[in-house]
């Protein structure tokens, strides 16, 4: 799956990102067309993946599944989640879902079932453990297996032949419909061996380039990534000690872990593993590490080591957010590119070229790693592909620290982050200023080293930035917006049509008689043409 080595990631939690209510209320909202508005800005910084956590029809927080073939009515609804995933396709993103198949939530109908017939259901084999001897913590009539002790999250069992079916049904309903390119596999260490490898003969019949692969937090990853099974996991190694190294001062935990997987003799040498800094799961990484400016270390680190970096929703700003008293609310709420707080752009548009070099450089999608030196706070590995070499060179000190390396031969090395060169004689001694990093590529100077396809161009005009980010429809939520001919409004809800169930917006004008209004969602939304330039029928102004 060539596709795999130049993908950028975009991790999505999406009931977080849209703000949408903590219980679902079953009240249509289009919010996750909210992402219409980050095109622009996921192809700015690099991006061509988007993995969305679970959006399927449940209960809270999306992993309490309620109906597997229903898009959440508090995102929207499956007509509006194909016309989302139509135009990221055809802005070239692929799409990753997040399968959750370990369990279900109580709401779900097959467990609905079992509450309300008992002994008499015809789903009580689809869960785990059912046991009519014993009551369950919520006062059923019976007791169950719950994920990891947590009883609103019901385990399904996997060896029943039709709750297989159920689940793979699913699968290519959402190949067919949606055109997704590959899943996250929830709680994949809870999950039976054998429905993965169904999961892989259905997937692969529909679409050979399909790419799976689990969450996995401890273990050995060849168990669950192989060809029997997933095609990676998600490489919580590499996550701990990308901030831990840094908090530490101690560049060899990082060195030691990557040998440890990518190395000569390294345990994953054959794997392509999905690398992150942060996740809904986690505390934000800007929230942990100790010295901010050691951020642009991390996202060198992430995207020049082998493997998928992703990049978790607001972090490309080092948005902040903390699990605490265990409780994710900061780490997946809601953003706003036209709310953030004290973003980083510096940080910003450093991963923006972090992307195009990941895009640019063969290094960086099939190099071999090999760690050339190290000290406790600096370091220096190399990416070798065939036609490339590559060195990385990373200082977390206060002070500039030389590092010295051997390129075997003579020539010059470009900084690919900055520009400038050096000549390089065999065993090489370079400079690195202090808390920053360098990407030096190597060339026999026999030729220029071209770096128009690996910089990303700044945008230096509105004009410019107009052309590349054409108007695309928002979502509606309430607030205030301004009419194209000068009017403003406040939109107070999304209300449906009683013969059509067609969406509509109530809203009220601000001024005058305060006239109460209701329009076709879609109409209010659109974008409409005047006077030769295009423009929303309603902006958002707050």
């Amino acid at each position: 799956m060539n596709w795999i080595h130049d993908a950028v990631c975009y991790n999505i939690y999406p009931l977080g990102f849209t703000g949408a209510p903590k219980e679902n209320d079953y009240q249509l909202c289009y919010r996750l067309d909210r992402v219409y508005d980050f095109i622009p800005h996921l192809k700015k910084m690099g991006v061509n993946t988007i993995l969305f956590n679970p959006l399927f029809q449940s209960s809270r927080h999306g992993y309490d599944t309620v109906d597997y073939y229903t898009v959440d009515s508090r995102l929207g609804d499956n007509k509006s989640f194909k016309k989302l995933c139509d135009t990221l396709h055809d802005n070239g993103f692929r799409i990753l879902l997040d399968g959750v198949f370990n369990h279900v939530g109580r709401d779900f109908f097959a467990f609905r079932d079992l509450q309300q017939n008992g002994w008499g259901s015809r789903y009580k084999d689809w869960f785990h453990q059912v046991n009519f001897d014993n009551k369950s913590p919520y006062g059923d009539n019976f007791s169950y297996e719950g994920w990891k002790g947590h009883y609103e999250l019901v385990k399904l069992n996997l060896w029943n032949d039709e709750v297989v079916e159920h689940l793979l049904g699913a699968v290519r309903f959402w190949i067919d419909e949606f055109g997704i390119n590959g899943l996250r596999l929830d709680a994949a260490d809870c999950v039976e061996m054998g429905f993965f490898k169904k999961l892989r003969e259905c997937v692969r019949m529909k679409d050979p380039q399909f790419w799976l692969f689990g969450e996995i937090i401890h273990g050995d990853y060849n168990r669950w990534a192989n060809p029997e099974a997933l095609d990676s996991v998600t490489n919580y190694e590499i996550y701990k000690a990308l901030y831990s190294c840094h908090n530490d001062r101690n560049y060899f935990e990082f060195a030691h872990s990557l040998d440890r997987e990518c190395g000569d003799w390294g345990l994953y040498k054959g794997l392509y593993l999905y690398n992150f800094a942060d996740n809904h799961d986690v505390s934000r990484v800007a929230s942990i590490i100790r010295d901010k400016r050691l951020l642009k270390n991390v996202y060198t680190m992430l995207y020049t080591m082998p493997g998928m970096p992703s990049i978790y929703y607001g972090s490309e700003f080092a948005v902040e957010g903390k699990i605490e008293y265990g409780s994710d609310e900061n780490v997946r709420r809601e953003m706003r590119l036209d709310r953030l707080e004290n973003p980083d752009y510096a940080l910003f548009e450093h991963i923006c070229r972090l992307s195009k070099l990941k895009h640019a450089l063969n290094a960086l999608q099939y190099g071999k790693y090999k760690n050339e030196s190290i000290q406790l706070d600096h370091l220096c590995y190399s990416m070798k592909s065939d036609d490339q070499s590559l060195f990385i060179l990373l200082n977390q000190a206060d002070e500039p620290r030389t590092i010295g390396f051997d390129t075997g031969r003579d020539g010059v090395l470009t900084d690919m982050l900055t520009g400038s060169s050096y000549a390089c004689q065999g065993w090489t001694q370079i400079e690195v200023p202090p808390t920053s990093s360098m990407i030096l590529l190597y060339s026999d100077g026999s030729c220029p080293v071209d770096l128009d396809d690996a910089e990303p161009k700044a945008d230096t005009s509105e004009q410019r930035e107009e052309q590349e980010a054409p108007l695309i429809p928002e979502a509606i939520t309430p607030g205030r917006y301004r009419h194209f001919k000068g009017n403003e409004y406040e939109v107070i809800d999304i209300a449906k049509d009683s013969e059509t169930t067609e969406p509509m917006v109530v809203y009220r004008a601000l001024y005058g008689e305060r006239e109460l209004w209701v329009r076709p969602y879609e109409m209010f939304r659109e974008i409409i043409e005047r006077d030769g330039k295009r423009m929303r029928r309603f902006e958002r102004i707050e």
